[in-house]
């Protein structure tokens, strides 16, 4: 099944891709079918079978995405958008996206509030699937470990008490309405100025997105014994006034000094598990007070989290220096 799996992600893969570079020609089932050896009938029915929706569905949902984020982002006509991204004309195009987002382009564009964008789906997932996670590290990549200056700036969230890790955190959530993967994702991905967001050149989606553990008093207790409530959002700047979604916190976080443990790019199939015991193992062995420093515990702390195969793996600690 992973083998399906993977073959469905290629195909996710370079949907987003020929979006990004107004493919068209490339856009259609048969095409897609004919360039992975199989018939429509049968990638169709593996399609949705592993993503749970009919490929037009998904393919009109990611085109509608990306056009969001041209109206969000640029002064180009409504009607140049529409054509770039498949619509036949501006009303076919204003009636899809009202119908996807409950608001016309044009009223988006005056007032861009937070909506629910179709992300693009992981049907070839690592973790999800239990494989690659024991490959053999290349032994010239080391941690590095530094110390920055965040400034100020706002984090906008939802949080758990209960979950421990990535795939429970999503599962626990997906209990509460309105706060699934899906939804929550999706939010946080038509938002607007994000501080980490990639911006055009990651067709992704989830750019700029973030886990991370907020020291909390009533969070679990965990393994350097700090009460943590794991969370997930996005760093905004600081002056954000922008829409906040119902089901989500937005916080002030202070200017401060951090700890950075980095790990460059790496294979996600086969060497994600020995990036993460090798990044870990760099955390429990650092001496912080031998560098004048310390944890910062102080409760509201944020600890930010990144893991981007493609880029790097990362976590980012609080620390003030010794009095």
């Amino acid at each position: 099944m992973s083998e399906w799996h993977k073959r469905i992600q290629i195909l996710v893969d370079e949907i987003d891709s020929c979006i990004k570079n107004h493919g068209d020609e490339a856009l259609t089932l048969a095409y897609l079918a004919r360039r992975m050896g199989y018939s429509e009938y049968h990638i169709s029915r593996k399609f949705r079978e592993i993503s749970g929706m009919q490929f037009r569905d998904y393919l009109r949902y990611r085109r509608l995405a990306f056009a969001l984020k041209e109206v969000r982002d640029t002064d180009r006509g409504m009607l140049e958008i529409a054509m770039d991204y498949g619509f036949s004309s501006h009303e076919a195009f204003s009636r899809a996206f009202k119908d996807a987002y409950g608001i016309t382009p044009s009223e988006y564009r005056r007032e861009p509030t937070p909506v629910v964008l179709r992300t693009i789906i992981r049907p070839f997932d690592c973790y999800l699937l239990g494989i690659g996670e024991s490959g053999m590290m290349k032994e010239a990549e080391e941690v590095k470990v530094y110390f920055v200056t965040i400034p100020a700036h706002k984090f906008l969230h939802i949080k758990n008490y209960e979950s421990i890790g990535y795939w429970d955190f999503w599962q626990k959530q997906s209990l509460i309405p309105g706060q699934d993967c899906e939804t929550i994702c999706g939010l946080l991905d038509s938002i607007k100025d994000k501080l980490d967001d990639r911006g055009a050149e990651d067709v992704s989606s989830g750019s700029g997105q973030v886990m991370a553990f907020i020291n909390d008093p009533i969070g679990r207790i965990c393994s350097w014994g700090i009460p943590l409530a794991e969370a997930y959002g996005v760093r905004l700047p600081l002056d954000y006034e922008g829409e906040v979604p119902s089901q989500m916190l937005l916080v002030d976080v202070p200017e401060a000094e951090y700890i950075v443990f980095e790990h460059g790019p790496f294979d996600y199939e086969t060497e994600c598990g020995s990036v993460e015991q090798k990044i870990e193992e760099a955390m429990r062995s650092f001496d912080y007070a031998e560098n004048g420093y310390e944890l910062d515990t102080t409760p509201g702390r944020i600890f930010y989290f990144y893991h981007d195969p493609a880029r790097f793996w990362k976590y980012i600690r609080p620390v003030r220096k010794l009095s």
